[in-house]
């Protein structure tokens, strides 16, 4: 395999798909991180996106899965993989895409995380938002946490656990 993140995570996942019996190219596009305030710095944020232009609706509806099941199981794959003995300043994260599904969840989970901060800005009680994946509560703490009038954490266990956002406790 390649020494680059990118060129690693498209040769495992083109492979992974062909050990599926899928046929695909896999585009990559590399998201850097952002800049964070405090010591742990995030890695860089690798785009593999499969190219469904030879797939059935069939093997794209298989791909993606109930609520995106598989396209998350696939993307868990690749991060855990790809991470294996790689030093820490070489660990790198993969988010799979396939038919624009996780520009369209993003786009749901950012109004889910603006519509939770909105009820509890107004009723100053704390708002759970449930049936997320662990990439999903994820996104809504990093999407949040700009906002120090309100915490987010995540309550429950698996497959049970939910996100909860409330009003930042005063230090």
């Amino acid at each position: 395999m390649s020494n680059s993140p990118m060129q690693r995570g498209q040769q495992w996942l083109k492979t992974l798909l062909l050990l599926t019996g899928v046929s695909a190219e896999v585009e990559g596009n590399l998201e850097p991180a952002q800049p964070q305030s405090g010591d742990s710095e995030e890695p860089d944020n690798y785009w593999l996106t499969i190219d469904q232009t030879t797939l059935s609706p069939e093997q794209i509806n298989i791909l993606i899965g109930a609520d995106g099941s598989v396209l998350d199981a696939i993307q868990y794959l690749a991060n855990s993989v790809l991470n294996i003995n790689q030093a820490q300043e070489d660990q790198a994260s993969y988010t799979i895409e396939l038919n624009g599904y996780r520009v369209k969840r993003q786009a749901e989970i950012r109004a889910l995380a603006e519509a939770a901060s909105e009820e509890v800005r107004a009723t100053g009680r704390e708002v759970e938002i449930k049936s997320l994946s662990s990439a999903e509560r994820r996104q809504i703490h990093t999407f949040l946490k700009e906002f120090t009038d309100l915490e987010t954490f995540s309550r429950g266990k698996e497959p049970h656990r939910h996100l909860v956002v409330r009003p930042a406790i005063a230090p």
